[in-house]
């Protein structure tokens, strides 16, 4: 479980600067990278997204098992957001194994980043420091994070992948 949260804690962090995916995948385009130094990519062309991302870096990256991961993200949001917005999330173990599929409400998980919604129109920064469990089972961690307002209108949606070796 603890693993679980730190990588929702990652793409929440990423998110915010900024499962129940059926007939999602995860793409693989360098042209859909998330600025910076980090794993993230975005789900499809961003042109409509209420998040517009800066970039989020990562500090080890790739994220190593025992060590704490630095994030930093920075990015605006095109209107006020407000209580009611929320993320859909998955994380998938060797793309087989669902180990984590949730509805979480974005305003709730905005405080481990000691914000609060409304979240203003504008820009965002944001900085979070995790820590990894030293024991992670080795493979391909897939995590997909699709962020909606109040009113189910996009935020922004994103994907990461990370490889723990043994």
């Amino acid at each position: 479980m603890k693993l679980t949260t730190c990588f929702v804690s990652l793409v929440l962090s990423s998110l915010t600067t900024a499962s129940i995916f059926s007939g999602q995948t995860i793409l693989e385009d360098p042209e859909l990278s998330v600025p910076g130094d980090n794993p993230l990519t975005f789900c499809k062309a961003t042109t409509d997204d209420k998040l517009v991302i800066d970039y989020v870096n990562l500090v080890p990256n790739p994220p190593e098992a025992g060590k704490v991961l630095k994030i930093e993200a920075a990015g605006n949001f095109t209107e006020e957001i407000a209580q009611g917005a929320y993320v859909l999330l998955s994380v998938k173990y060797n793309r087989l194994i669902t180990l984590f599929s949730s509805k979480e409400d974005l305003c709730d998980q905005m405080k481990n980043v000691d914000k609060e919604c409304p979240l203003e129109k504008g820009k965002l920064n944001i900085t979070k420091e995790v820590e990894l469990p030293t024991r992670i089972p080795p493979g391909t961690y897939d995590v997909l994070a699709d962020a909606y307002d109040n009113k189910d209108q996009k935020l922004t949606c994103l994907t990461a992948k990370v490889t723990f070796k043994a």
